[in-house]
């Protein structure tokens, strides 16, 4: 738990610097800083953020024992490999965690991200096979669920009431010590990509808290924004927003910009570093390395495909990659919308204007636009809807970039799954939606048609490539306004679609652009189509020029045809393995 009585003005003369660039401020804390910190702290109880000692506790004995039953499992694979008894007992293994518990930022009730790692004689084949088996004996493991075949292969249950994800790794090595420290790269020669990706969770996470000056200033930080970012709907990896890892780089890289800092200024230049941010210069927080041991390095100097990555955040580990290669420029808008916002909120409460609960109250997303897609996924039961979900949501991020592609300035998906919202609507159906803004073209038709078909086309194709799809599974889209989305919303949340008529700054006002009220794209309110940057463009009305036609499409047609790419970005442009900071002194000092 984070207290003042580490939070003394450092002396930098000694210090070592951490990061690409020198701090942009080494000042000490003021008492007012100290006090708006615990304050912070304060506000954070009420969400659940924290633990008490006796579930912390809980947690390190579900790991203990689960840290057990891999050793047994690996000495008794041995023997059956014909390994002698005496010899299998010796070739340890060790269960390692990652992610939010490794890094102390941890909610209630979360799940914990853990490795299994073992000597070179036990396979993969062998954790899917007999390890699963040895876990549907266990009394105490719950909700079992295995995905040999993801990017990162995992296992999936709950032990004791803990939800665990266990991935797995082999290493080049006849044992794995309970001290083996997989920090030294020279350990992954000779690994398989899996093995090196399931690695690379531990290997980040410990890299990230090395590279901080103070690690409970950084972990009280990164509650905060995480809880943040999950209120203000910008917490998801798959939908093209940030996930957990990359924010919490992101947040290291201010805690060396400002190392003496406490928390309470560190979240307010959080704000101001990222919304001044040039991106897609990278966030690094140390210099990359290449060991030449062949994996791929995240270098857009020699790697083309990089250079289309909008919000580059590099992990500090190697092999170095981008954490936030889904970032669509729509879902980078909204977070610099937001990052904008928040530094203002956080400038009233430095000013005493507000208490820090005021960060924390989340955004009317659907009172923010007129027009809006909605997404409608089903199946005929649970087991298979929840499967379904899956794979759709992990597609909508190509919906993103094919409607930034029509005449529509901003696709805002909101983070959220709604399930069964209506006495009418199965329990097997969810929706997720998308706000709309339309761009200017003047007497521009709005045709949804394409980017809703390359969407369900993928969506498709890509459930029968990997064995997904199953009698009964549907993906519809529909265009409607925010007024007839109470169909799809539980009756608690119809008063969201009341239209908001207060004055607020436009999301295309975030890269400088001047402050103006909402237009009748924002509020729904009747005004008549306004002009547009030099007066030469008009935001036409659309309500009829969007149509449903071609917009509500079914599943019925599932032949694949040409495979799609996995990712298309507008191009950006090359951008060097630097690190900007050093131009944003002048900025944010």
């Amino acid at each position: 738990m984070w207290s003042t009585a580490k939070m003394a003005p450092v002396s930098t003369g000694s210090a070592k610097s951490l990061g690409m660039t020198a701090p942009i401020s080494s000042v000490g804390p003021e008492p007012r800083d100290l006090q708006l910190s615990i304050e912070l702290q304060d506000a954070l109880r009420p969400h659940d953020v924290f633990e008490t000692d006796e579930e912390l506790n809980k947690r390190m004995e579900v790991l203990s024992r689960l840290n057990d039953l891999v050793k047994k499992w690996i000495k008794d694979t041995s023997v059956e490999k014909s390994m002698p008894e005496n010899i299998a007992a010796t070739v340890g293994g060790k269960v390692y965690t990652f992610g939010s518990y490794r890094l102390g930022v941890h909610n209630k009730g979360a799940d914990i991200d853990t490795l299994c790692v073992a000597p070179r004689h036990i396979l993969r084949e062998d954790y899917f096979s007999t390890f699963l088996d040895l876990l549907r004996t266990r009394e105490e493991v719950s909700e079992l669920r295995a995905v040999p075949d993801a990017f990162v292969p995992v296992i999936k249950f709950s032990f004791d009431g803990i939800d665990i994800d266990l991935t797995f790794a082999r290493l080049a090595l006849k044992e794995v010590s309970e001290k083996q420290d997989l920090s030294d790269p020279m350990l992954l020669k000779n690994l398989d990509q899996k093995c090196v990706r399931s690695l690379n969770g531990c290997r980040v996470t410990d890299e990230i808290l090395r590279q901080v000056p103070d690690v409970e200033n950084f972990r009280l930080t990164l509650r905060s924004i995480k809880l943040w970012a999950k209120k203000h709907g910008v917490y998801s990896n798959v939908l093209g927003f940030l996930g957990g890892v990359s924010w919490a780089m992101l947040t290291a890289r201010v805690c060396q910009l400002y190392p003496n800092a406490a928390p309470s200024t560190l979240l307010q230049k959080f704000f101001l570093v990222y919304l001044k941010w040039q991106w897609p210069q990278p966030v690094l927080l140390k210099k990359p390395e290449d060991f030449g041991l062949g994996f791929p390095v995240w270098d857009p100097r020699f790697n083309v495909a990089d250079r289309f990555h909008i919000m580059p955040i590099i992990t500090p580990a190697y092999p170095q990659q981008n954490s936030t290669f889904n970032v669509t420029q729509s879902t980078l808008k909204v977070m610099q919308e937001e990052f904008k916002s928040s530094l203002v909120i956080c400038e009233e409460i430095m000013a005493g204007k507000c208490g820090w609960n005021k960060l924390f109250e989340p955004p009317n997303f659907f009172a923010k636009y007129r027009h809006f897609i909605v997404l409608e996924a089903s199946s005929i039961c649970e087991e298979d809807q929840l499967q379904w979900m899956g794979l759709v949501e992990s597609k909508v991020r190509h919906l993103i970039s094919s409607l930034e592609r029509e005449n529509i300035s901003l696709a805002h998906v909101w983070p959220k799954t709604y399930c069964g919202a209506t006495e009418s609507t199965a329990k097997t159906t969810c929706y997720w939606f998308v706000g709309l803004l339309v761009g200017g073209s003047a007497g521009a038709h709005l045709d949804l048609t394409s980017p809703i078909k390359n969407f369900t086309d993928i969506v498709m194709r890509s459930a029968i490539q990997i064995n997904v799809w199953k009698t009964g599974m549907r993906i519809e889209a529909y265009y409607k306004k925010r007024k007839a989305l109470s169909a799809y919303l539980p009756p608690d949340e119809h008063w969201k679609l009341k239209s908001e008529r207060k004055s607020s700054v436009v999301l295309n006002s975030i890269n400088g652009g001047p402050a103006t009220k909402r237009t009748q794209e924002e509020t729904g309110s009747p005004q008549p189509p306004k002009r547009m940057n030099s007066g030469t463009e008009t935001l036409v009305d659309v309500d009829a020029e969007v149509s449903n036609q071609g917009v509500e499409t079914s599943s019925q047609n599932l032949e694949a045809n040409s495979e799609m790419e996995d990712t298309d970005f507008s191009k950006i442009g090359a951008a060097d393995i630097t690190d900007t900071s050093q131009g944003l002194e002048a900025l944010v000092s």
